[in-house]
């Protein structure tokens, strides 16, 4: 193993004083909740990677595809951010949107489809963020970097994960453009935030570190 690809098992840690403390967050949601979410990603992609190297194997975000990458990280916070913030639970319909909501609004803490509660993903972008559909709700975008499947043929050289960014905002349906598609298309269907949109997510940054934009 080089000293650059043992070093790329550790996610750069976060810096505390990179949080906003002014930014507006729904349901007693805090910027102290969101840190010990992150923070324990962090932990758990670290133990994974050291893990992994032990028998040789790539790093977890070197071998997964793209997407599937940052599904993890999206997912990891939904299970992870109601262990700190007890007003918020995992929506427990499959599928179901947001991902986040109010814990005892819905039976059995599940609902298809609702505007109450937080969309949450994950994204290697610091902007362009897509949905399904055009939606009004509260969304939070975790931007992070690290290496992907494809990194090794370009000859990218092995680099540790590091959150860049975390925004939210309460997005209305015209805070986003939406793209069909034609009828001999197989492209999933999509709606990105549009730059109003992204204003106000970038107004309420929670995290933000400039050393890797």
């Amino acid at each position: 193993m080089t000293d650059k690809e043992q070093k790329a098992c550790l996610p750069i840690p976060l810096n505390l004083e990179l949080f906003n403390s002014h930014c507006e967050l729904p349901y007693g949601l805090e910027t102290h909740h969101v840190y010990q979410a992150m923070n324990e990603f962090i932990d758990f992609l670290g133990f994974i990677n050291v893990q992994l190297k032990t028998k040789d194997m790539s790093r977890l975000e070197s071998f997964l595809m793209p997407a599937n990458f940052s599904s993890i990280v999206g997912e990891f916070m939904n299970m992870s951010i109601p262990k700190y913030c007890c007003n918020l639970v995992k929506n427990q319909y499959h599928n179901g949107h947001p991902d986040l909501i109010p814990i005892n609004t819905f039976p059995e803490n599940a609902v298809q489809y609702s505007s109450q509660g937080i969309e949450v993903k994950g994204s290697r972008h610091l902007n362009g963020w897509q949905g399904h559909n055009p939606e009004a709700v509260w969304l939070m975008v975790f931007c992070f970097d690290s290496n992907t499947s494809s990194d090794s043929m370009k000859n990218i050289e092995p680099k540790p994960f590091v959150f860049r960014a975390v925004y939210a905002a309460k997005l209305n349906e015209d805070d986003w453009t939406f793209s069909g598609r034609s009828s001999t298309s197989r492209r999933t269907i999509t709606a990105s935030v549009n730059r109003n949109g992204f204003r106000k997510m970038k107004s309420n940054w929670i995290y933000e570190d400039p050393s890797h934009f």
